[in-house]
């Protein structure tokens, strides 16, 4: 069974426990300026990009060395920053609508051993193609997960955005219609 919801997977040589151990680093491939703990079961911690984007999270399934479960509790997305960063068809009065779009979502990271190696499955449970926000997430989350989840891991070193040093084109598209909104 297909689902809409955005997923992908990436391959690594290194242990289940390397992977949930950078998962739960997400300052370490995410972003520098979260706050709180991010390790443990019911941990909350607060995730933002400049005044762009902010969302607070709370760790509700954690099983060392094989799942992780993010449960978004709020959101916030600068109205209109969609309108100038996404090819997305929508109306122009619902750009600057819907600031909440990942309230209620979840973000399951599943790591399994496959083939002596790990694989990890990233899903934004609730992130659709329908959402106004859906392709500068899906690029977003391309990048964290497939590009600096996987350097963290298999190097030790991510690259998480921080503020004034956006990492994807997407982000800088933002960044830059933030500033005319």
């Amino acid at each position: 069974m297909t689902t809409p919801d955005f997923t992908t997977t990436i391959l690594v040589d290194q242990t289940p426990s390397a992977a949930f151990n950078a998962i739960t680093n997400p300052r370490g491939w995410w972003s520098e300026e979260i706050e709180g703990s991010t390790e443990r079961l019911n941990d909350v911690f607060n995730y933002h990009f400049e005044d762009i984007h902010r969302c607070q999270i709370k760790l509700i399934e954690v099983i060392p060395d094989k799942k992780v479960v993010w449960f978004v509790m709020d959101n916030y997305f600068k109205p209109g920053i969609f309108g100038d960063a996404s090819n997305h068809s929508r109306s122009k009065d619902r750009l600057t609508e819907d600031k909440t779009e990942w309230t209620g979502t979840k973000i399951s990271f599943e790591i399994a051993e496959k083939d002596n190696k790990t694989q990890i499955r990233f899903t934004h449970l609730g992130l659709v193609p329908e959402y106004e926000c859906y392709e500068a997430c899906f690029n977003g989350w391309t990048h964290y997960i497939g590009q600096s989840l996987l350097s963290l891991i298999t190097t030790g070193k991510g690259q998480p955005n921080s503020t004034g040093n956006a990492k994807t084109t997407v982000e800088e598209k933002i960044k830059s219609a933030a500033g005319k909104a």
